[in-house]
Formats: C-alpha cells, structure tokens, sequence
C-alpha cells in the first residue's frame, strides 16, 4: 500500500495554485496534527500492521510543520503500520521553509529520505509572477544545503509555458537546473486553473502566454535536452537520472493501493474511493466520530478500465494490453481498432512488446488522445459487467479493530 499525507497549509496562496491549503491561524496547526495522529491510528486498527512501500508528505507546504510533528507523525504511522525497511519517504517542501540544518536534520533523523522541493522557475520574474515566496538564490542556497546535510534523493518542481516565457528561456532555466545536479525533475506546464489570480489576469488580458506552438517546442525540446543530460523520461511531468523514479507516483500510474490522510486527501482501496472533508473542523469530527472513509464509492468497470488506460499512458512505457483483458476480458487493440490505426498513422502511439504507448507528440496531446479513448470505452463496456458495479455507497473498510490493531488512541504537461 501507498501511504499520502496531506498537509493543508500554506504560508500563502500562489497565484496559480488550485489545491485545498489555507494559512494556519491560531492552533490549527496542533488541532491537524491532533487529528492526523488519532486517524492514522484508527486506520492501523481498522487495516492492522498493513505493509507500506512508500510514504508522501504532500500539500499545502509540508514544511510549514514544525520538525518535532513530522517525527511525532512518522512515529506513529511505524506504529500503525509494517513499513518497509527500503521504503521511500518523499517530504514537499518549499526552499525558504526548509533551509534550516536543524530542520533537515530533524527530517532526516525521521527516515525522510526524498525531499521535493518547488522551484517553479529559475526567472525572478516568473517567482514574482506565481507569487512564489523564495528568490532563485534562496533556491539554490537549500538545495546545496540538503545535499551537504545528506539528503540523496532530491526532486526539484518547475512549470513551463509561463507568461512571457519562450523555448530560449525554458531551455536557459533547464540548463541551470542540470548544473545544480538534481536526481529527479517534475516539470509541469501552466494550467490556468478556475478561480485563481493568475485567472483573473488572464480574463483582464493582464497575461501574454505563449501560443500552442511555442508550449509544444517547449515540450518535445525540453524533454530532449534533459534526456541528453541523462535524465529519463517516464511519465509525462517527470524525468529522473537512472534508478531515481518517484516510487510513490510509479505506485499511482500501475494503480497500486493507496490511503490518504489528512483534510481531502483521496483514498482507493480494494475498488472503493473516498475523499476526506476539506474543512479541518470537519475532517478531525470525522475522524473522531470514526466515519473517516464510511462514504466511500465502489468503482464501476468503466471508472476502472478508464484510469487503467489513463494513468498506463500517462508513463512512457505505456499500456500492457494484457492488463485491459485481465480486467475486462476484452482486446484493448480489437475494441479500438480504427482509432490505434488512426493515431498510429499519425505518429502518436507505438505498440511494442505487448505494449501501446504514446510517443513524444503523442504525450503532447495526450488529454485529447485519452478522451477518444474514453468515448469509445464507455460505448463498449457500457452495460453487461458495467451495470453489475454500478456505483453505490458502502463502508470502506472494518469498522471494528482487529486482533492486530494497535489500539492507540493519542502531494499540456511536460
């Protein structure tokens, strides 16, 4: 199992920052740790000492929590749960919240061992622009400092196709970030999300982004000169130097098992999603009340098959077509026959060795390749096994502690 943790605090919001946080005010800060403790417990009762490959912090700003928290957190869920010896234990952090030795030191004593720190940009115009909190120095100033405190396992966030940016600049900050020598690269590009300042600039005409050509130059050139300096791409967003993937995030795409902790953190478990309460107030009666989880949704065939395909083709290596009759009992390749061909014909997918998979271009487009793919799924599976898994509400999981509880009680793309 994957085990999330989100934090749901920020120092202040971003610009172009879509994701549940607020800033902390009074003793909520204690009153999320209070309550993440206890349910972190009351799932090691319902689940028992379940396994854990990996371990998120993600936000909001993990880092805004004070050090003696993450090691109270980190304590309780080897409590709760068998983490394993090799696990990966990623922590989100903002650089000028970090950049702190005792605090490093802190994470590092609590068996943090990948930290993901957001860059965003190396322009100090760009930081200015997304509202970010740090300058470029500061930046730089933390990740030399994780690397002589110890920390091995550095990912570094950007995001590409900012206003004003173009392929010059986009390539010039990717150079400066191949200097510093991260181990893995997430670079996301701009998403203008409903609600956000960056929106309403937009709508004023306050924001000149670049056209689609210039993202899609940003994109295939970008991946290519990152893969020339020995970072691979396996996912759309993520390039990482050999054996330097986000096991956490491979976990998602391969559609591993995961629970989600903290204020609207997402779960999916043995086919049931749920989402907790996004108010603190009401995440922690929940927790309290032990309901955490009982609204949970059963997946039907098509939401099953749909995530399939997506998160598969979201990777480079691609859909294992077994796996689509494994669980449908159906060809992947008969079922979408005409359209393969058709995006075979233009160069956007591959199939080789049992698997399809979008090329370079292909990922490029790949929001509108997934929503063919969508339409033709749900006019084959629609029906039949569909209607057997039709939605419904059911508890998640045991209510009641087991034997082996432990009964404690105190985080166009590129």
């Amino acid at each position: 199992m994957l085990l999330y943790i989100h934090v749901p605090f920020c120092r202040s919001k971003c610009g172009y920052c879509a994701f549940y946080s607020e800033v902390p005010r009074g003793d909520a800060m204690q009153r999320y740790v209070d309550a993440l403790l206890r349910e972190v417990a009351l799932w090691g009762d319902r689940l028992g000492r379940v396994p854990v490959e990996t371990v998120f912090f993600g936000g909001g700003t993990p880092s805004m929590l004070p050090a003696r928290a993450v090691a109270a957190i980190m304590d309780r869920v080897r409590k709760a749960f068998s983490v394993a010896r090799t696990a990966e234990v990623s922590f989100e952090a903002n650089p000028e919240s970090v950049a702190n030795m005792d605090y490093m030191q802190t994470l590092l004593d609590a068996g943090i061992n990948r930290l993901s720190m957001g860059f965003q940009s190396m322009n100090p115009a760009s930081l200015r622009l997304l509202e970010r909190p740090h300058s470029v120095r500061d930046a730089i100033r933390t990740f030399e400092l994780a690397r002589t405190m110890g920390f091995a396992n550095i990912n570094l966030d950007f995001i590409w196709g900012l206003p004003d940016q173009r392929l010059k600049l986009w390539l010039d900050d990717l150079r400066s970030i191949v200097r510093l020598g991260p181990d893995h690269l997430s670079c996301y590009g701009l998403t203008i999300e409903e609600g956000t300042p960056l929106e309403l600039a937009l709508y004023k005409g306050r924001l000149n982004l670049p056209d689609d050509s210039e993202q899609g130059k940003m994109f295939i050139y970008g991946a290519e000169y990152l893969e020339s300096q020995g970072y691979l791409q396996y996912e759309i967003s993520n390039f990482a130097r050999m054996g330097f993937q986000c096991r956490h995030n491979l976990g998602y795409w391969e559609g591993a098992d995961y629970l989600g902790l903290g204020p609207a953190a997402v779960s999916t478990l043995q086919g049931r999603r749920w989402t907790n309460p996004s108010s603190l107030e009401e995440y922690a009666a929940t927790v309290d009340g032990g309901t955490i989880g009982h609204d949970a949704d059963i997946l039907t065939l098509v939401e099953r098959v749909q995530e399939l395909v997506m998160l598969r083709l979201r990777t480079t290596r691609g859909l294992r077509v077994k796996a689509y009759r494994e669980l449908t009992g159906r060809d992947f390749i008969k079922d979408n026959k005409s359209l393969i061909h058709a995006l075979h014909r233009n160069q956007l997918v591959r199939i080789r060795n049992g698997y399809l998979s979008l090329t370079r271009n292909g990922l490029l487009v790949s929001n509108s390749i997934l929503e063919r793919f969508f339409g033709e799924m749900e006019a084959v599976l629609a029906g039949g096994q569909a209607d057997e898994l039709s939605s419904g509400r059911s508890s998640a999981l045991p209510t009641e502690s087991p034997a082996t509880g432990n009964g404690n009680d105190d985080v166009g793309e590129l």
